[in-house]
């Protein structure tokens, strides 16, 4: 294909390349449960030792994450703010989920900081690429690609240039240069003119005859478009009106705008020339909006960024225009952008070789850009590349599509063509959206019938929601291109969500919903180290004083035991093989009165706690170091013994059977 710039440069902006250019989980009775057992909500202790100015990673990770799923974005933020100021390596996750807890909150400033943050720790993760430039973008370009769609060279295509389609009446109008008569020099080719066909009933296309009126001359017509009352149809020319053929000081005859009235024989006539039109640049390519009050185009007049721009100027009632105004950076690159289509949305397509794409021109996209270019905004146009079928390695141009109809019309010089360009078409299939999943227990993957699952919007508005089976599946039928969050709740649980957002084609989406215990069931002989999730105790090195990250986890312990004051319990302290039996019972058994003593200070009653060190009398796996004083066990595994417990002894008149 030659260059664009041969096509604004040097008059021939039409042809492309020629021319212009489950398990079933066993759940227990939650009214039984309450009668039976006492429970303890997590996230109730974990805020209450937060709220006591204790503080840790995990527990402002855990708190976080608490308001996070239940979609309390005020407190998510708060406590996902503190877990940032510790200034502790911490999964990248938590930056990305930081963020939008604070863009949930119109903070957008700060999101944008935290999600930049998100993608220089993950560069590869898409939710972070999404939100920066893109800069893996062939993979984008395949994200957006569609392998559901078939295109169809049309029957009318000639060995010769046939391309620039517009839907007219019943039928389309398009460019060729099947015409014949005196040949361009520059491919060989007779000069384009403007052809429209009707399509039949079965959905083929009946003859082909020039367009009526005096649009088509001996020189290049190209891309017509029709006001939306049929009376006006803009179109390009070659520089050359009432007879006269003009060309600029170097020779060069550019490129024009043209105004036809439709005659009352259905002819087009009354040819006017565009008053931005110059003999010094082009102006090339028109293209209306649905209500066809702004008309956009290409041009190399001064003021573009590169070598061609698309330029948007205001459609009075009769027909004249504005004064063009230049698309912007937004829009506009140091390379060529030309042939604009605008669809009924709003949404601008055009061609371009200044982006990243699959090679020669490739067409692109921005949504809702004609809204924005009324509402005056400040010219922040995304944009994305469609991606195949319509781009390839080739030059793809000339989009056009009926969102009603949801027919296709691009053109292009890709092999396997009838000629130098050819007219492409397809029809968009029916986009079909289908979720569904599947509710289940987060360690230990047990299914959870009965939990409620909830669809929402983008905006978190209730969409839909369901009580899930014994199987606990779930499924929704969705729109496309549309953003999405789905919940699942359960009592006893913390919900899980997962956001989304739909793409332009059918799709059927796989979700699991893994909610985790959020109360635990407290009875005799219970450990409430397991129950409250604390770690080890960590005591320095040949030492047995409380350390402050040991007196965030006994706080837990101290805020169940206030809650409960008929629980008294057993501290545990273990130690694993490595030092001397005698050593290790004496450490675990100061640990243990240590830990006892903290309890006691904070105003648990004596009575209540028993203390004892054991040692490595009671390892948890066979890491021992007997007789040889030596193990062949990692750091991991001896960690596993050095492990502090609290055994629930009696709650509620009951006692823990088992003897020390």
């Amino acid at each position: 294909m030659k260059t664009l710039s041969r096509y604004i440069l040097l008059t021939v902006v039409f042809v492309t390349s020629s021319v212009v250019y489950a398990q079933e989980g066993k759940i227990r009775s939650v009214k039984d449960d309450y009668r039976e057992f006492a429970y303890v909500k997590t996230s109730e202790v974990l805020l209450e030792v937060a709220n006591k100015g204790y503080r840790s990673a995990d527990l402002f990770q855990k708190l976080g994450n608490s308001y996070y799923f239940q979609n309390k974005m005020e407190d998510a933020a708060k406590w996902y703010g503190e877990l940032i100021t510790m200034n502790e390596v911490i999964d990248p996750e938590y930056y990305f989920r930081y963020a939008l807890a604070l863009k949930g909150i119109e903070n957008y400033e700060e999101s944008d900081k935290w999600m930049t943050k998100f993608n220089k720790l993950k560069p590869q993760d898409s939710r972070g690429k999404a939100f920066l430039s893109k800069v893996d973008y062939k993979s984008d370009i395949e994200e957006l690609s569609r392998n559901d769609i078939e295109i169809v060279n049309l029957e009318i295509n000639t060995e010769l240039s046939d391309f620039g389609t517009t839907e007219y009446e019943n039928g389309i109008v398009f460019a060729s240069a099947r015409g014949g008569g005196r040949k361009y020099r520059w491919n060989e080719q007779p000069y384009l003119d403007i052809y429209s066909v009707e399509k039949t009933d079965e959905g083929s296309f009946s003859e082909v005859n020039e367009i009526q009126g005096k649009v088509n001359t001996k020189y290049h017509e190209s891309s017509a478009v029709f006001s939306p009352n049929g009376q006006y149809m803009f179109f390009t020319r070659n520089n050359y009106f009432r007879m006269k053929y003009k060309e600029d000081e170097s020779g060069i005859n550019r490129l024009q705008l043209y105004r036809a009235t439709l005659s009352e024989d259905g002819s087009w006539d009354e040819i006017h020339k565009i008053h931005f039109n110059s003999e010094d640049y082009s102006v090339a390519h028109p293209a209306l909006n649905l209500t066809g009050s702004r008309l956009y185009f290409a041009s190399d007049m001064p003021g573009t960024y590169g070598q061609s721009d698309i330029f948007v100027v205001d459609v009075n009632d009769d027909g004249t225009l504005g004064e063009p105004e230049n698309l912007g950076a937004g829009i506009n690159t140091e390379g060529q952008e030309s042939f604009p289509f605008v669809n009924t949305s709003g949404d601008l397509f055009f061609s371009s070789n200044g982006y990243p794409g699959l090679g020669g021109f490739d067409v692109f996209k921005s949504e809702g850009l004609d809204q924005k270019v009324q509402a005056g905004s400040n010219r922040n146009f995304p944009i994305e590349n469609i991606g195949k079928p319509v781009n390839s390695a080739f030059d793809d141009f000339g989009y056009y599509e009926n969102l009603v109809t949801r027919r296709v019309y691009f053109s292009s010089n890709r092999e396997g063509g009838k000629g130098s360009d050819d007219i492409y078409t397809f029809e968009v299939p029916e986009c079909e959206q289908l979720v569904e999943g599947t509710v289940q227990d987060k360690k230990t993957d047990e299914l959870i019938p009965n939990a409620t699952v909830v669809l929402f919007d983008g905006e978190g508005n209730e969409i839909e929601r369901t009580t899930v089976g014994a199987d606990a599946t779930f499924e929704f039928n969705l729109d496309c291109e549309k953003e999405y969050l789905i919940r699942g709740e359960k009592e006893t649980y913390a919900s899980d969500e997962k956001r989304f957002t739909t793409p332009d084609r059918k799709q059927e989406l796989q979700l699991q919903l893994l909610l985790e215990k959020d109360e635990v069931i407290v009875e005799p002989c219970s450990d409430l180290a397991k129950l409250l999730d604390i770690p080890i105790i960590y005591f320095d090195f040949d030492k047995f004083n409380i350390r402050y990250d040991a007196e965030v986890e006994l706080q837990k312990v101290l805020a169940v035991l206030n809650k409960y004051p008929s629980m008294t319990i057993d501290v545990r302290s273990h130690t694993d093989c490595r030092a001397t039996m005698v050593y290790n019972e004496r450490l675990s058994e100061n640990r243990a009165q240590s830990t006892r003593q903290y309890l006691i200070d904070n105003g648990i009653d004596a009575a209540r706690i028993t203390a004892k060190g054991y040692g490595e009398s009671r390892l948890v796996n066979d890491c021992g170091c007997e007789p040889t004083n030596e193990s062949s066990c990692s750091e991991e595994e001896h960690q596993l013994n050095r492990r502090s417990e609290f055994i629930v002894t009696s709650f509620k008149g009951q006692k823990c059977p088992e003897q020390n």
